[in-house]
């Protein structure tokens, strides 16, 4: 679940994603990153570039790789376990090095890649275990304000995000893990933010971007966000727990 917000324009399969402004990347995605073992890209075969339109602002284009590097990891096109450079990266999305080491650099303080001197990054492989801790810890910060807010928010706002948990149940339909890992996002932190606490949605944030989505059931998960929504709306408190607990228990 996580405000109204709209998820993030779509990426397509490894490639910078879409933008509606006058600044725009092509839409046209290249193919799979080949998994380099090195820093040094003169050996590998030439990768086709991403067409570019436009004059685009550095900040602009790191946070565009930034957001393509998240949904490949989140689609698995790059692959845990696997160490990746920063060369081989640019050259696939027609981009430097430069403002892919930066995103890299960002992920590993996320904890989504570690960094390998002289080689580039490895996507962090997550034990069942870890992944476990991770849900315990998302369901102590994430349930009890929702319980909270189920007796201190009327119907109408929770009405308003109606939009956002739609959203993750097309998402769950479409099959598109780096979409749904969007929409989630959206409808958990639409949700905690009516708890007025920045600091706390922001560290739920934080942590539902470390989910594995692979394998996990789309639909039903979309589906636990409507039923929540369908409780709160009716402002029924033990319905809202029942679903609470299913939703981060499961």
């Amino acid at each position: 679940m996580t405000g109204v917000e709209q998820a993030r324009p779509r990426t397509a399969a490894f490639g910078v994603p879409e933008q509606r402004s006058a600044t725009t990347w092509a839409a046209a995605a290249p193919p799979p990153v080949e998994r380099s073992r090195g820093d040094h890209t003169h050996s590998e075969p030439p990768a086709p570039a991403v067409a570019v339109r436009g004059t685009v602002e550095r900040p602009s284009v790191r946070g565009q790789v930034l957001d393509a590097l998240r949904a490949a990891l989140v689609s698995g096109d790059l692959a845990p376990g696997e160490v990746y450079s920063a060369p081989a990266l640019g050259e696939r999305l027609g981009v430097s090095a430069t403002p892919v080491r930066e995103a890299m650099q960002e992920l590993a303080r996320e904890g989504a890649v570690e960094v390998v001197p002289n080689r580039g990054f490895r996507v962090t492989e997550r034990t069942a275990r870890e992944r476990a801790e991770l849900a315990e810890v998302r369901a102590l910060i994430e349930a009890p304000v929702v319980l909270r807010l189920a007796r201190t928010v009327g119907a109408p706002r929770w009405r308003e995000l109606r939009p956002a948990a739609l959203e993750t149940v097309a998402a769950a339909s479409s099959g598109d893990l780096a979409r749904y890992a969007e929409a989630d996002r959206a409808f958990h932190r639409a949700v905690l933010s009516l708890g007025g606490n920045e600091q706390l949605v922001r560290v739920a944030d934080d942590l539902r971007r470390r989910i594995v989505w692979a394998g996990c059931d789309l639909s039903r998960d979309a589906a636990e966000h409507v039923a929540l929504l369908d409780a709160l709306e009716a402002e029924d408190p033990g319905a809202v727990g029942v679903v609470v607990r299913e939703h981060f228990g499961g």
